[in-house]
């Protein structure tokens, strides 16, 4: 699929597809398989192999597709001709998440997604997020802060429309889509930097009064970054920001997606009253080190299980299926410790 013509730039016409491709790829020849999912790749052929899946999240526009048509502005006509290839395709992925061993969510929000749609159970194992990057740099300076990719679904118009009203600094960062609506939109307290590197991000975070994450996200990293900076965050009272904004201690949350609630949480709350220490060690608890033990101990416990099965015990809880002897390698495989084989799926 990498060849077909502007697939990187254009890739929605091709998502029919996607379930397909990852239908033929072969993984049987590895005793353990790790997808990283929230498309399709969970979907890939994996024989008496142990599949482990990653979930960021079931498919948005197959499980919420009437949300995502109206997010994405889809016209009637087109929404109702695309209704049965989503019921096709809602169908496919039900199918390919009943054939996974054992899921893994990355928040709560995500964890429910897969007991709803899939009848599944998972663990929660936090995405990593590189801590010792993002230092404090007292004092901050007056503005507010969004680092995002400037698409529908992240709201960014929301905050746009309530810093409006407040005439108070936001500086977003981050480019897409919707960046020339949102600018048409901005007052002349908001600017726009567009994509920012790595290295300036940190500098960023820390000089922020505070952190605004205006819409419903499966986790969302930055408001982690920005706490290990020693920054509060306001966010949206629910998804991952339920997982990551410990609410009067690290930050504020608004409780409905309008710019009036947003408006009233920044003036109802005071970035100085927040312990920068406070930020920093709730961010502590992502760091990529805890994601490497989590998920080696999540190994570690296919093992038993392993161990159990060879002295007559049950195997897999959730399969009854025997796991495999395994080596964790670094957080994103896993290498058997048999043959030296592994595999991790992603992408889709």
């Amino acid at each position: 699929m990498d060849r077909l013509p502007s697939i990187y730039r254009h890739h929605q016409p091709y998502l029919p597809l996607y379930p397909l491709a990852f239908s033929r790829l072969d993984l049987s020849g590895y005793d353990v398989v790790l997808s990283n999912k929230s498309g399709f790749c969970h979907g890939v052929r994996t024989g008496p192999a142990v599949h482990i899946c990653y979930c960021l999240t079931p498919t948005r526009y197959v499980w919420d597709f009437e949300a995502y048509a109206a997010r994405e502005t889809i016209p009637p006509a087109l929404k109702a001709a695309l209704r049965p290839l989503i019921a096709l395709l809602r169908r496919w992925d039900w199918r390919a998440a009943q054939r996974v061993d054992r899921f893994i969510a990355i928040s709560r929000e995500v964890q429910a997604r897969i007991r709803r749609y899939y009848g599944r159970e998972s663990v929660i194992i936090y995405p990593p997020v590189e801590i010792d990057r993002f230092k404090p740099a007292p004092p901050p300076d007056d503005y507010y802060l969004i680092v995002s990719r400037l698409v529908p679904y992240k709201r960014i118009d929301l905050a746009v429309q309530a810093f409006n009203r407040l005439k108070l600094p936001l500086v977003i960062a981050g480019d897409g889509r919707d960046r020339p609506a949102l600018e048409a939109l901005a007052g002349p307290t908001i600017t726009f930097l567009g994509r920012v590197s790595d290295e300036d991000l940190p500098d960023l975070f820390a000089r922020c009064r505070a952190y605004v994450l205006p819409g419903v996200e499966d986790f969302a990293i930055a408001p982690v970054q920005a706490q290990a900076a020693g920054r509060p965050v306001v966010a949206f009272g629910a998804g991952g920001a339920l997982d990551t904004v410990v609410e009067g201690r690290t930050g504020a949350f608004f409780h409905e997606l309008t710019p009036e609630a947003l408006v009233a949480a920044i003036r109802a709350f005071d970035p100085d009253s927040v312990d920068p220490h406070a930020c920093i060690q709730n961010a502590a608890r992502f760091d990529a080190s805890v994601f490497k033990r989590e998920l080696g101990r999540f190994v570690e416990e296919a093992l038993e299980r392993r161990g159990d099965t060879e002295t007559g015990g049950h195997g897999d809880a959730v399969t009854g299926r025997d796991l495999p002897v395994s080596r964790y390698e670094e957080g994103v495989a896993w290498s058997c410790a048999s043959t030296g084989r592994s595999c991790s799926a992603g992408g889709g």
